[in-house]
């Protein structure tokens, strides 16, 4: 038997990002069910022939969703919180959305990162008496789908003891073993249907199993797997795990007697040999040696000698050659990029470009020669990117080497620096304000997109700019908000647009990656040694102020962020590139501050992403992820006041790490949650301000004046009432004006009557 080559997930958007633009006609009404079914089957089956033609010849089924893989699976077990009102029978599509989404009756459920990447997935959640069962037969319809055009699948599924961890008790009277148990059965059946229709192999993706795993989680994976092998009738399953090393789990999970085990030897290598040792005669073990999340080329070499070493303990029919995780991480494919220079073109690998290494390496192990070409072309870009001129700055690299601790504290504590700002700045108490963004409106992008394109010269596109700009701030101040945004309709994206005025960055036009739902982000690719070249944001900022006499602040990326969101150099440490991010940063900061703006916001939604997932691993990264946000933030003086956001992500975790950071405000996600976040702050008496969210933008739905007024309520329990800042979750961009003109009026109203209760009460 030839060795395998395999994949574990292929990008669902497509090429020209498809399905975005299927989901956002449907759900602004311009295309029906029918026809956005369709544009999925047609996705599907041009993903299924790509893969087939990169020389997969068993691609995975079931891995492309309509918005969430891990909401696909609370479907199809029934897992569908009562406010849907979808108590039975086959789930509507309107209903999906729903939970995604949320409607006018029923809030969205939570969403937050897939471990530590920047996908967003739908926290499941369990209720008390919550009826399961199975009321969707996806992966088994998807099987039949790719077998009908003569494909033949190994159909994905979300574990069943990942999709328990990942999920959240939401009611009192319902635990994790119920649930556990309850759901059993129903993956019985959905794997009995998949034998019975074809399928010998399915993967079942248990990635918890890379986590520190306390005793009962690993009772869960006992029971739940000793149920399975119980049954009869049912397919071999690959046990697939992802995002680091099995470590002390592996014994765990070689104790689940899987057929077949994937590891992810991108990430962590160093398991290999224990694993061999270990692995039960007759189990397949699957090697994740091309990385899944990042676009370098692989080193062929290096890879190859993980899979001979495998390959002398097993033999090769034991062996399976695929990527280190789903390429649903990665952009689709390397040949849309066009205007790439061929250098750094040649130093790149998307999603079929990767599917071609995996079947280099496994063909390799047949016959060597057949890969010699591909390791000559491997060895050969590692060697010209190594040794470029373009990588290294030697002026980056001194300045580097100058810094001091000074450079990383404020001048004074917090408590001095609030009496200044308050005496600058003369804000109310529950002082309102929006994150940053205002809506990216089709004429501002269709405006972005001729200017690009050169069809209006950059004068006529900067009037339009300005236009727009001064049109936010005249809502902001019809809406009665106490500091302003400019709306950022300059930029394209808050990563990229600094990437693109930064040294050692570089850009695609093709290589976007879902975030969540029809949202795609296009990462920077950060090669070389950064730098910032001129100021980035200081005139757009200066021309708001000029409007009004409110303050504007003015809105930067934070450095771990804009690490987190580009796809980075691999050839030094990460903390040595957000250094460099972070002394760029730092310049603009000085130069706001020095063009009179007073407030300055620098986000840092992906701080907890980056967050290792292994507890041993923390102190590290939060010690010089924490410290490049402080030497981004402290070159101001104390009245210069310092937000900073983050969103979708638990903070108790890193709740200290947060109290280091020093921003005079921090706003974050609380909608979703009902205030459940703001737990940690009170536990640990956070000294400074905090604006908890208050209207989820990523829902269509608006809240009322109560909803948002009973959620400062909730606030209060917890915060005093002189470090409640009040504003919504995120950024508006995604959003239409209609129902943020109505949202921020009710927001505003909000915090009025939270203001005269506060009033009435002193009184």
């Amino acid at each position: 038997m030839e060795t395998r080559a395999r994949n574990l997930g292929f990008p669902r958007m497509g090429q020209r990002r498809e399905l975005k633009f299927a989901l956002e006609d449907f759900w602004a009404g311009k295309r029906s069910e029918q026809e956005l079914l369709h544009a999925g089957a047609e996705l599907r089956a041009a993903h299924w022939k790509l893969q087939r033609e990169a020389g997969i010849a068993v691609p995975p089924s079931n891995d492309f969703s309509f918005y969430d893989h891990v909401l696909d699976t609370a479907v199809m077990l029934g897992a569908i919180p009562r406010r849907y009102g979808c108590a039975s029978g086959p789930v509507p599509l309107s209903t999906y959305f729903a939970m995604a989404r949320g409607r006018s009756d029923a809030p969205a459920m939570e969403m937050t990162k897939w471990f530590d990447t920047n996908y967003h997935y739908v926290v499941p959640e369990f209720e008390a008496e919550m009826q399961f069962a199975l009321r969707s037969r996806k992966p088994v319809d998807d099987f039949f789908e790719a077998k009908t055009l003569g494909i033949p699948t190994r159909p994905v599924l979300l574990g069943p003891v990942s999709f328990v961890l990942l999920g959240k008790i939401s009611e009192a009277g319902q635990t994790q073993r119920q649930v556990l148990e309850a759901i059993l059965p129903l993956y019985t059946e959905i794997l009995s249907q998949l034998r019975a229709a074809g399928a010998e192999w399915v993967q079942i993706d248990e990635p918890c199993l890379v986590l520190d795993l306390d005793a009962q989680a690993q009772a869960l994976y006992r029971a739940a797997y000793a149920y399975l092998h119980a049954q009869s009738a049912l397919p071999k399953w690959m046990l697939t795990t992802y995002f680091g090393g099995l470590n002390e789990n592996a014994k765990l999970a070689l104790e689940l007697d899987a057929a077949g085990l994937h590891l992810d030897l991108v990430r962590a290598p160093e398991q290999l040999p224990a694993v061999l040792a270990a692995l039960p005669n007759n189990t397949v073990l699957s090697l994740g040696v091309i990385d899944g999340r990042n676009i370098w080329r692989a080193d062929l070499a290096a890879a190859h000698a993980m899979i001979a070493q495998a390959v002398q303990a097993l033999g090769k029919d034991r062996v399976e050659v695929a990527p280190s995780c789903s390429l649903l991480h990665s952009p689709h494919d390397l040949n849309q990029e066009t205007k790439l220079d061929a250098e750094l073109r040649g130093w790149l690998a998307f999603g079929k470009q990767k599917l071609e290494e995996v079947a280099w390496l496994a063909g390799a192990v047949e016959d060597a020669s057949r890969i010699a070409v591909a390791m000559q072309a491997s060895q050969s870009s590692l060697q010209t990117r190594a040794a470029s001129a373009r990588i290294h700055s030697i002026a980056v690299q001194q300045r580097q080497q100058a810094m001091d601790a000074t450079m990383l504290a404020r001048k004074n504590p917090y408590p001095v620096r609030r009496k200044k700002q308050s005496a600058v700045l003369g804000l109310p108490e529950f002082p309102t304000t929006t994150i940053g963004s205002f809506p990216q409106t089709a004429e501002v992008r269709s405006q972005r997109a001729a200017h690009r394109a050169g069809k209006i010269d950059t004068a006529s596109y900067e009037k339009f700019l300005h236009e727009e700009m001064e049109r936010a701030i005249r809502v902001q101040e019809e809406m009665g908000l106490d500091v302003l945004v400019h709306g950022e309709f300059e930029r394209n994206d808050m990563v990229e647009y600094f990437g693109e005025q930064l040294a050692g960055f570089a850009f695609t036009q093709n290589g976007w990656v879902q975030s969540y739902g029809s949202r795609c982000v296009k990462p920077p690719v950060i090669y070389g040694d950064v730098a910032r070249l001129q100021p980035m944001t200081v005139r757009w900022s200066q021309a708001a102020q000029a409007l009004t006499q409110q303050p504007v602040k003015g809105m930067l990326t934070g450095p771990v962020t804009i690490l987190q969101w580009s796809f980075v150099r691999n050839d030094q440490p990460r903390s040595v590139t957000c250094q460099q991010i972070a002394l760029a940063i730092r310049d603009e900061v000085s130069d706001l501050e020095a063009a009179g703006i007073r407030i300055i916001q620098i986000d840092e939604p992906a701080l907890r992403e980056g967050l290792p997932l292994r507890r041993a691993d923390w102190p590290e990264y939060l010690q010089w992820s924490v410290d490049a946000f402080r030497l981004a933030a402290s070159g101001v003086q104390d009245a210069t006041q310092i937000h900073t956001h983050m969103c979708y992500a638990e903070f108790n975790d890193i709740i200290d790490a947060i109290i280091r950071m020093d921003a005079d405000v921090i706003s974050m996600e609380c909608s979703r949650s009902r205030m459940e976040l703001l737990d940690a702050f009170e536990r640990t008496q956070y000294p400074n301000a905090i604006g908890p969210g208050v209207y989820d933008i990523h829902s269509p739905r608006v809240p009322s004046v109560a909803e948002m007024e009973d959620l400062l309520q909730k606030a209060l329990r917890v915060l005093k009432p002189e470090q409640i800042w009040v504003n919504p979750d995120c950024g508006l961009k995604t959003r239409g004006w209609p129902e943020v003109r109505q949202a921020l009026a009710s927001l505003v109203a909000a915090a009025r009557q939270m203001r005269t209760r506060i009033e009435a009460a002193v009184d």
